[in-house]
Order: structure tokens, then sequence, then C-alpha cells
């Protein structure tokens, strides 16, 4: 494992990694998924939740999900997989990566439908259709099987907040690398939504992020590394792994103005509230 960033200082106490892509060999050539999982463990991270966004990726998640104990998975077609899918394979390409979908949510591995949502960044107006469409289709997954729904927002928040309130709500509803700022964050706090910070938190030009940080109330606060995504600084442009959350979770514990020790508890505790416990 030549080559990675140094690891960061050991949590006081072990946090979990609410969203990750470990499919993706956490972004670094050579580290698989027992490797990323054990060099976690070292600085204080010991469960992941494993997201799948894709049939492959789905099928890959609930397998890792089944042979490590501190893995669970979710599953979903990402917001930019369903366009994806019907520019590709026309509308039934669509019905049959949903209906695979609904299988493997299902298994209880699975402790979340996710990640869903709209991302108006990468998909054009052609795709918005089937795309908000799938959306409403996870959501409704999600309330048959009684797990909460992940959710991605790039630069869709008011369509997002329109899609959620329109649907009869899951258990939980998690806003994962949450991109708000602090009109989006209270919009989602007082609809009970859980809040998920990435490394993006740590970047210098974020300040509109983490002010929307301090607005998230204890018990709606998750963290993520979205690995191999979204690396926090000062590793920030290198491949992520979640080994490099201690980063993260110390920038929002000095941001909400708490000890590190604190926030450790409360994410422990939230992610538990959230997925159930493992």
């Amino acid at each position: 494992m030549d080559g990675l960033p140094e690891a960061p200082e050991p949590l006081p106490l072990p946090v979990i990694d609410s969203h990750c892509h470990l499919d993706m060999r956490a972004g670094i050539e050579g580290l698989e998924i027992d490797e990323a999982v054990a060099l976690a463990a070292e600085v204080g991270v010991d469960r992941f939740v494993q997201v799948g966004c894709d049939v492959e990726g789905a099928r890959w998640s609930v397998l890792a999900a089944q042979r490590l104990a501190p893995v669970v998975a979710t599953v979903a077609l990402h917001p930019n997989e369903a366009p994806r899918l019907a520019a590709k394979g026309g509308r039934e390409a669509f019905e049959l990566a949903m209906s695979e979908i609904e299988v493997l949510a299902a298994d209880e591995a699975v402790v979340a439908v996710g990640e869903t949502g709209l991302d108006f960044f990468r998909t054009g107006d052609e795709g918005r259709d089937i795309q908000e469409e799938s959306f409403r289709r996870h959501i409704q997954l999600a309330r048959r099987l009684g797990k909460p729904v992940v959710v991605h927002d790039r630069e869709a928040h008011a369509d997002v907040i329109r899609v959620l309130d329109d649907e009869p709500s899951p258990p939980a509803v998690v806003l994962h690398c949450f991109s708000g700022d602090t009109d989006f964050a209270r919009e989602a706090v007082v609809r009970g939504w859980f809040c998920s910070f990435a490394g993006t938190v740590t970047f210098k030009n974020a300040q509109p992020l983490r002010d929307a940080l301090r607005l998230v109330p204890d018990e709606l606060v998750l963290v993520e590394t979205d690995a191999p995504y979204l690396t926090p600084s000062p590793h920030r442009g290198r491949p992520n792994s979640p080994y490099l959350i201690p980063h993260t979770v110390r920038t929002m514990a000095q941001v909400r103005d708490q000890s590190v020790e604190k926030l450790c508890m409360l994410l422990r505790d939230n992610t538990f509230q959230v997925f159930g416990q493992w």
C-alpha cells in the first residue's frame, strides 16, 4: 500500500463511515476491500455503509455485506444511472434494472435504499423525467420495505424537497454528502432528515457548508467519506478512503464547538439510529 496518504491520528472513540463505495477499491489501485477495512479500523473507523449505485455495484455490495461483519449495504440506481440506462437501452433496460434493485433491496444485508435522488449537474433536461420517476420509485420501495432512503442531491435542492414532500415518507431520510446552505439545512431539519457531511466540509471555500453544519442538531448529524470521492484536506485531490475520515470528524467538531469525543459518540449513535445496529 505504498503511496497512500499518511494515516491521521486515530479518533478517541470509533465512528462509522455512513456512505462509501468500496467496490471502487476505495479509489486507490491495489487497496482491496479487506485492506481498506483494516486500515480504517486502525484509526477508529470500524463499520461501513457500502453503497451500490448500479446493478453490478448493488450485487457487489450485498455480497460484501454478507461476507464482512463490519459492512452493511445499500442499493439503488444512482440518479445519473437511470437516464443512462433509458438512453442506452430504452424503457426495458430501466425496468429490468429496477426489478433487480427491488429484489436486492429486500436482502437482510441491505439496510437502506440509495443512493437515489436528483442530479441536475450531470443530467440535462432530456433525462430529468426518468430521473424523477426513478427517485419516486426508490422512495416508494424504501417505504414498502420499511428501510431508510439515502438521497443524492446535486444542484437540485428545491426539487428534492418537492419530491420527498410529495411521497409518503420512509422511516428515515438521509441527505448524503449534504451540499446545501443554511436555508436548505433549515428545511431538512424541520422535516427530521439526517444530514451527512463529507470531506467537502474541510475545504477552504466551503464556509456556507460549515454554516449549515452548525445548524444541524446533534440528533440529525452523520459523517461519511463518499470514498473514493471528496477527499478531505489536507489530502484533497487524492483518492479518498475510509481511513481518512478522522480529518472530517475533527473539522466537524471544531465547527460545531464540540469535543471530538462527544461528536464521535453522536455520530455513532445517529448512524445506528438510521441503519440499525450491526
